[in-house]
């Protein structure tokens, strides 16, 4: 039979995979197109790897070899991970011969190997990046509640997919690493309440409250009138349901407004920002926090908790997106932007806040996002059905990303105590024994 060009295609494949198997000896494989499954060692007996569905994923890689051509082909199904989770195969390389890869492949063997993709006209696939116009600052025309609907919009049912019945998506706070999501998201609410020393009576206001978790729980345990604002609707509609099936209509109100429209200016007592200060963007603090110290009673409480990344020697360099978080920023958090420990502490102080107590949650929030990783892989199928395949592949991509990230030190996360300053006494304890007794 006359070789054929779908033949010479699975050839270099064939070739390539051998040459790789060899110089990474992983204990992965990758599938075909044609259904082969080729080993990446010498001795694979895990049933992780790599699919390629189609030889035009190869040809759009080698066409055009960046990050963001590998997401889209991730999204659209294209190339997949096949038993496991991102977790699973970053864990993967611990075991894989990499120090010294580039040295050891061989580049005409490689280069042999993919021209014949090369030749080939590449495929196009529909872009699943946030297609709006993303502006830094509101000055320039930032439509926050455009770019909140592309992230949280997507259906309460989703989020339900993976998220504790309270539906709190944010950091859990762990008591013990073998408590369950569920135990660890109810220990960070009442944490956040003991942290602000909440009193019963007590004017409280959540800013970004999602889904209601935050501002029931406190009124519900701690006994304050509660207030929480949204831009997203999906969220809106669910906290009021909540709200009235727990009978808290006289304790807490949610409304759907921009934090920067609440006008309640001096009224309240305590106020927590849970998450939500990375969607405000780095050009827009300084309206932020003088939003928030507006809208305190002079020796209020502020509880500021936020991703952060470490920082770095200019502020120009800090800015400066590598490929995956700018991935993140067009797929999936849109105008998203995160700053350091260190730039949050200054901004509250520049705008009238005394900076208490700063805490570190990294771990907590690396295994949290493991075990929403976990969950929607588990239920990507349902996913599917609500969202569609590609859009369920990027938030598995995103959720694990995010716990390897933290994981790995690549970001961080803080809360961080303060009070609008005044003169005389903070009104704090001595101690903090009483929040960890």
């Amino acid at each position: 039979m006359p070789d054929t060009n779908e033949d010479r295609l699975i050839a270099a494949a064939r070739r390539l995979v051998a040459h790789f198997a060899d110089v990474l000896d992983a204990d992965l494989s990758i599938r075909l197109w044609n259904g082969e499954r080729l080993p990446l060692g010498r001795n694979v007996k895990s049933e992780l790897g790599f699919v390629i569905s189609t030889p035009a994923a190869v040809t759009r890689l080698v066409r055009r070899p960046k990050f963001d051509t590998l997401v889209e082909l991730l999204a659209s199904g294209e190339i997949d991970i096949e038993g496991g989770t991102l977790i699973d195969l970053a864990h993967k390389r611990g075991e894989m011969r990499t120090r010294g890869l580039f040295k050891r492949v061989d580049k005409m063997l490689a280069l042999k190997a993919l021209w014949p993709f090369f030749l080939r006209t590449p495929s196009a696939s529909q872009s699943q990046a946030y297609q709006g116009k993303i502006s830094t600052s509101v000055e320039q025309g930032r439509d926050d509640k455009a770019l909140i609907h592309f992230h949280y919009d997507l259906s309460n049912e989703f989020y339900a997919l993976f998220l504790d019945p309270e539906m709190v998506y944010t950091c859990a706070y762990f008591p013990h690493w073998d408590a369950t999501l569920e135990e660890a998201q109810q220990a960070k609410l009442d944490m956040i309440c003991r942290k602000l020393r909440l009193q019963k009576d007590e004017k409280f206001l959540d800013i970004g409250c999602g889904w209601g978790g935050l501002v029931c729980h406190a009124a519900q345990h701690f006994g304050v009138r509660a207030h929480g604002v949204t831009l997203a609707e999906e969220q809106f509609a669910f906290a009021q349901e909540k709200i009235r099936r727990l009978g808290l209509q006289d304790r807490v109100t949610v409304e759907l407004k921009d934090y920067r429209h609440i006008d309640a200016w001096g009224t309240f007592d305590k106020i927590a920002s849970i998450g939500m200060f990375e969607a405000v963007g780095i050009d827009n603090h300084d309206t932020y926090f003088k939003q928030m110290h507006r809208l305190l009673r002079p020796r209020g409480l502020y509880l500021h908790h936020s991703i952060a990344r470490p920082g770095k020697h200019d502020m120009k360099k800090f800015r400066k997106q590598r490929a995956e978080y700018k991935a993140l920023t067009t797929y999936i958090f849109p105008g998203g932007e995160l700053d350091t420990v260190g730039m949050s502490a200054n901004g509250l102080e520049r705008h009238g806040f005394e900076v208490h107590d700063v805490e570190a949650w990294r771990e907590h929030y690396q295994r949290t996002t493991k075990l929403w990783t976990d969950r929607l892989y588990a239920n990507r199928e349902k996913a599917a059905t609500m969202i569609g395949w590609p859009k369920t592949r990027l938030w598995l991509l995103y959720l694990a990303g995010c716990s390897l990230s933290f994981e790995r030190s690549a970001v961080g996360i803080f809360q961080t105590l303060a009070s609008k300053r005044a003169k005389g006494a903070s009104g704090l304890p001595p101690t903090r024994a009483d929040l960890y007794s």
